[in-house]
């Protein structure tokens, strides 16, 4: 048998591309007009005064866009990620309990469009969405006195009907809208479940954690059961004692036969969780420095990590920050974790941080982009607290992005033929 008649052994299979995140590459893929916005974007998000008016220069594409914004992405070797952004203010959001239906709507009919766009479909949803804030943090309130005790188990007996769904502690009006919640948050993550759909649980307020906490592992150990889990937390790295409840929930998951995911992110709340730890006089929740977030969040990655070796989790890097981008790559081939099927992906916001996402694509990685759906009014506060954290300090590092930005937008003009002095031509983009 000659040489070209031998099968090519495995070790000589070219090596996956190495991750750089500095050439920008991926940005040719964007149209100059998406280039241009995110340029615009990125300016505007160190103007303070632009950034609490963050809706009037980002927005979310609609229900009748996502399809279209999904499939690109799927051409770019990326995913969807579908956000529900609705959240309730408090005192039974914005309507009564029909502010609070229609959102259950808008979630089936999310997941209805999440598993549209293709396999690996993923979804984040608020718990607030469902439930009334200041019924949250009255339950975290209660939890935390002596001789109270409601736990995942209880609330998973209320969600499966063996129980009825009340609290000692509540009165009849709150323990009738606390029933009726809990059924709108199981059948959105039952729908999930059956449509093949990732529900990502968002984690909001760090005065409503504890309750919502309890109702996702709630979520958790009745709907992952099955190879992969359908239900994900999310972990907050600028709370403190984030590695702990990381920990907790993977140990919790683990205790119950259930499979555990997990969101890992930095928080998006930071001036409104400061400003009520002054205003009520409280300890602040949060790490008291930028560097102490990003340790926190390293740990939390190399907490995550080791559990995804162990198959005791799958895990989102849901981060801007280039550093923990790099810190989760790095560990990742020093694990063995494979790119795209090992149970570990990296998530962005749509319209930011585009040459992150697209280098990790580009390399094999499993990149998600989180996808606003929904109308206006609930799509422009989520966007504009992404807009916060660039200005906050948590995604400082955006000269880079503004630079690779600026470049190809730059080598575009430089081609056009009036730029080179020989006048435009018919058709010339």
């Amino acid at each position: 048998m000659g040489l070209s008649e031998c099968p090519s052994p495995p070790f000589l299979a070219p090596p996956p591309p190495p991750l750089d995140l500095s050439l920008g590459a991926g940005l040719r893929l964007r149209s100059s007009r998406e280039l241009l916005r995110a340029l615009l974007v990125l300016g505007a998000c160190a103007v303070p005064a632009l950034v609490r008016r963050a809706g009037t220069f980002v927005a979310g594409p609609s229900r009748s866009g996502a399809l279209a914004a999904a499939a690109r992405l799927r051409g770019e070797g990326l995913g969807p990620a579908l956000a529900l952004p609705c959240e309730s203010p408090g005192g039974r959001g914005r309507g009564g309990e029909a502010w609070f239906e229609a959102n259950h709507e808008a979630a089936l009919e999310c997941v209805g469009l999440a598993a549209a766009t293709g396999p690996g479909a993923m979804m984040q949803l608020k718990v607030t969405a469902m439930m009334d804030a200041e019924l949250c943090a009255t339950i975290q309130q209660r939890m935390q006195e002596p001789g109270t005790k409601v736990t995942p188990e209880l609330i998973m007996a209320a969600m499966g009907g063996q129980i009825a769904p009340s609290l000692p502690f509540l009165t009849l009006q709150q323990n009738q809208h606390f029933g009726v919640s809990l059924r709108r948050l199981d059948s959105v993550a039952q729908a999930a479940a059956a449509q093949g759909v990732t529900l990502m649980v968002d984690a909001e307020q760090s005065h409503l954690q504890g309750a919502l906490r309890l109702l996702t592992l709630a979520l958790i150990g009745r709907h992952n059961r099955g190879a992969e889990p359908r239900v994900w937390s999310t972990v907050q790295a600028y709370v403190r004692g984030a590695e702990q409840v990381l920990s907790m929930e993977a140990s919790w998951a683990r205790r119950y036969g259930a499979r555990y995911g997990v969101k890992l992110v930095r928080g998006a709340y930071l001036e409104e969780e400061r400003l009520r730890a002054h205003k009520l006089g409280v300890p602040d929740p949060l790490h008291p420095t930028l560097e102490a977030t990003h340790l926190s969040y390293g740990a939390c990655l190399e907490l995550a990590l080791a559990l995804v070796v162990q198959d005791q989790a799958r895990l989102m890097v849901a981060t801007h920050n280039e550093a923990s981008v790099m810190q989760a790559v790095q560990r990742m081939e020093a694990l063995r974790i494979p790119r795209r099927a090992g149970g570990v992906c990296f998530g962005q916001l749509y319209g930011m941080c585009d040459h992150v996402t697209l280098a990790l694509g580009g390399a094999g990685f499993a990149a998600f982009k989180s996808v606003p759906v929904g109308p206006e009014e609930a799509a422009l506060p989520y966007l504009a607290r992404r807009a916060q954290e660039h200005r906050q300090g948590a995604l400082r590092r955006t000269a880079l992005e503004r630079r690779l930005l600026a470049r190809e937008l730059r080598r575009r003009l430089l081609r056009w033929p009036w730029a080179k002095g020989a006048g435009p031509r018919n058709g010339a983009k």
